[in-house]
């Protein structure tokens, strides 16, 4: 039962960061130390089925790892579901307190995922800053015109739960750069099925697809696809950094201006450009609280194996 609790608020965690923009659910299940075994599950259900399709319901059942993925995804669902308008809420009001405890979560992130590596050699580097660049080039990319109808809704919830599962990369972030974050966050917060199960339906045939192929390369080349992903944690930090000066704004499909093009500021910057505070005591506390919620949670996770 105690472990169950655990795998929840796990679970409760990875959905918290999987509703903001730049945060990835995948870098919680990484420094939780269930990420392996998440990708394991996740790509045994394909066979899975075929089992369950024979009849035999206990080994389909075991095989795909479900007591783990119900107790998981539930947190993950029940943390989406109630934290969305928080999480709105906060990005709004408190934006600097907001990016600051997770460019501290994730700034840790890439020291706790680098450290599984085993030889830093220069196929590695090389790798690594591969994944700067393709993270950085990512954060900087103008939204697109996706669409938001049922087929697009699919492919949007294919390709965001992809990035969702990296960590680094934010899913949340790939649906604001397609143009349908908002989209999406109003159908959670107005439960609206209709939107939903066309995006649920996208994510679920992503996930299994992407998880295996992540899976046989953590297998096959663990190192060069670590190193991949601190690189991409790493330069996703451009995102999440605490202050930004807005260049220019967009409408979005409810009609609200939001920001288009963005560029991060010093902190003495951010006070003489906007004529504000920078808040900078409480943006390093702040850090300082995501880097020691990720090294206390890792710590945990060791101890718990």
């Amino acid at each position: 039962m105690k472990n169950k609790a655990v795998l929840f608020v796990k679970g409760l965690a990875m959905g918290a960061a999987d509703v903001v923009p730049g945060v990835s659910g995948g870098t919680v299940a990484f420094i939780t130390g269930i990420y392996d075994q998440l990708l394991q599950a996740l790509s045994s259900i394909p066979e899975a089925a075929l089992l369950l399709l024979k009849g035999h319901v206990k080994q389909a059942w075991q095989l795909a790892h479900m007591n783990f993925l119900l107790v998981l995804f539930s947190g993950v669902i029940f943390s989406i579901l109630s934290l969305a308008r928080v999480i709105t809420w906060l990005l709004e009001t408190q934006p600097i307190a907001l990016w600051s405890f997770f460019f501290g979560l994730i700034l840790v992130s890439c020291y706790v995922v680098a450290r599984d590596i085993q030889r830093w050699h220069w196929t590695r580097w090389l790798t690594f800053a591969l994944g700067v660049g393709f993270a950085w080039w990512i954060t900087v990319a103008s939204p697109l015109d996706w669409g938001d109808d049922p087929v697009s809704l699919f492919f949007a919830g294919a390709i965001a739960i992809c990035a969702m599962i990296l960590p680094g990369i934010s899913g949340s972030f790939i649906l604001l750069l397609m143009g349908l974050y908002p989209t999406v966050l109003m159908a959670v917060k107005q439960l609206d099925l209709g939107v939903l199960w066309v995006f649920a339906a996208g994510c679920i045939c992503g996930l299994l697809a992407f998880s295996r192929f992540l899976r046989f390369a953590l297998e096959r080349w663990r190192d060069l696809t670590l190193a991949l992903l601190t690189g991409i944690m790493f330069g996703s930090l451009n995102k999440v950094w605490p202050w930004k000066h807005t260049l220019t704004w967009r409408t979005n499909s409810q009609g609200v201006e939001v920001p288009l093009l963005q560029e991060n500021i010093l902190p003495w910057q951010y006070a003489d450009v906007l004529q504000t505070h920078a808040q900078l005591v409480p943006a390093i506390l702040l850090m300082l609280c995501g880097i020691a919620l990720v090294l206390g949670l890792e710590r945990y996770a060791r101890q718990s194996l």
